[in-house]
């Protein structure tokens, strides 16, 4: 019995060689993983949006591409934010961002208008000299970031941008934190939106699906884990099926 959808993305003797010598069926944690990501990926209620944080776009490319033709709303937010603003033609002081994936930014938004799925990007940015220094911060629109300053969180406006997509939206998958969400006060922007899809989830306007470490760490300390419709303790199975890919553990127990 596999019962461990977070290790089904290896194709290990003890997920896919044992089921080639005894009978063998999915776990019911299993099964209840695989029915809390198909109610999100297959078939979900509409309008249906993804958050997509972190610090890497060239980390979740193939997520992104594969969630693009799923997806009504795809809400970007993380450090991997600064690559698709400065991408649009934005100065972005001292933020972290990838060089090598600016062109793929700009060719992953012009794939969401193609496909009828809208992107939201930061509007705003709280903004500090230095991860370090949080005594000083700012918030200002990420066309008139300093080139001194970097950019550590989502800021007002861009909460409430979420907040309004949030609240026409009847299904959510979350991955990845908003901002720097383990140093206060870089952790407003994520706190603030796991607490209107915890409060929209509690009156059952909304199918909510987190997963992945950063998110559940940002979730935890946010302190509404409990209130999610489904939260996957999977990390690397768990970015493998948005992907879009099958998994060796799922495909030798179908055989």
């Amino acid at each position: 019995v596999n019962d461990a959808f977070s290790c089904s993305h290896r194709d290990h003797a003890s997920i896919t060689g044992v089921t080639k010598y005894l009978p063998s069926f999915f776990g019911l944690h299993l099964i209840r993983e695989i029915n809390a990501l198909e109610d999100v990926l297959v078939d979900p209620k509409k309008p249906v949006a993804s958050i997509i944080g972190g610090s890497k776009v060239s980390s979740k490319i193939n997520i992104i591409y594969n969630l693009i033709e799923k997806m009504d709303y795809i809400i970007i937010g993380g450090a991997m934010a600064n690559t698709f603003i400065l991408a649009m033609g934005n100065k972005i002081g001292k933020s972290l961002f990838e060089m090598d994936a600016l062109k793929i930014a700009n060719e992953i938004l012009e794939h969401g208008k193609i496909n009828n799925c809208k992107f939201l990007l930061p509007e705003d940015v709280v903004i500090s000299k230095s991860l370090e220094d949080y005594s000083k911060t700012l918030t200002v629109d990420v066309n008139s970031i300093p080139h001194n300053m970097m950019a550590l969180d989502i800021g007002i406006k861009t909460i409430n941008n979420i907040k309004t997509i949030i609240d026409k939206c009847k299904t959510l998958l979350w991955n990845g934190p908003l901002g720097a969400f383990e140093i206060t006060p870089y952790d407003i922007g994520t706190n603030e939106i796991a607490k209107i899809v915890s409060q929209n989830t509690k009156e059952k306007k909304l199918v909510s699906v987190a997963g992945g470490g950063d998110t559940i760490s940002a979730l935890n300390k946010s302190g509404v884990t409990s209130n999610f419709s489904y939260v996957s303790t999977a990390g690397g199975a768990f970015l493998k099926w948005l992907e879009g890919k099958k998994l060796p553990g799922i495909l030798a127990i179908n055989r």
